[in-house]
């Protein structure tokens, strides 16, 4: 699509802040008022459509796409949507663990458990971990408390808690982030963290380069925009 437009603002709407294009509100897919919480996060999603060239390149505006999706999807299917991030708890990520190398073992061990007994203590929800990759049945309660913890988000925060466990298959990781326990710099390690391991044996390769790139920015954008959100 070509760009149509000349001019970018933020202004104060009910309910929200509005991206202006030639001082027209932009809508989402499904025409939809784009209403943002914050003026920190609007002036971001403004900085995107200014940032266009002649086409506009919907690829390189991650903060609109999200926030479009929470508007168009997240919102409106939020019990949905929560029910489907919760789930992932049944097969997170950091409860399966390699048998051999044990050096591979041990990194897992290392980088992923204090991630599992943080949500521990914070949602009382232990989790059983295994080694290799057949299922292993997780506590009833446990999932029960993570799916509390899922539900406690909403609109935007859900979105992004979404984005997370998609992109790393781990519920513990996306909690993780939107608590501010870690980073999505620090989740991206910890889900790559086998991968990584492969590549230091086996060497690199383009592709999978090309792959972790696209990983590293969609976590960095889920982050940013979580961040802008809750800005004062």
């Amino acid at each position: 699509m070509k760009r149509f437009y000349k001019t970018v603002a933020v202004a104060p709407e009910a309910g929200g802040f509005a991206v202006q294009l030639d001082g027209r509100p932009v809508r989402t897919p499904a025409k939809r008022p784009l209403l943002l919480p914050t003026p920190a996060l609007a002036e971001a999603v403004a900085a995107e459509w200014q940032a266009q060239p002649e086409e506009i390149r919907p690829q390189t505006m991650p903060l609109t796409q999200l926030c479009c999706t929470a508007l168009d999807m997240t919102d409106p299917h939020a019990e949905a949507v929560a029910s489907e991030v919760a789930g992932y708890g049944a097969t997170d990520l950091l409860c399966y663990r390699a048998a051999a190398p044990a050096t591979l073992a041990e990194r897992q061990a290392r980088g992923w458990q204090p991630l599992l007994d943080w949500a521990a203590a914070t949602y009382g929800a232990p989790l059983t971990t295994t080694e290799g990759v057949m299922a292993v049945a997780q506590p009833n309660a446990s999932l029960a408390a993570l799916a509390a913890a899922v539900a406690r988000h909403e609109g935007l925060a859900l979105t992004v808690l979404a984005q997370l466990v998609k992109i790393t298959g781990s519920l513990v990781l996306g909690l993780a982030v939107t608590a501010g326990r870690i980073s999505p710099a620090e989740a991206f390690e910890l889900a790559e963290l086998d991968a990584t391991y492969q590549m230091e044996l086996w060497g690199e390769d383009a592709e999978a380069l090309a792959r972790r790139a696209l990983l590293r920015e969609e976590l960095e954008a889920a982050g940013r925009l979580l961040a802008l959100a809750r800005a004062n």
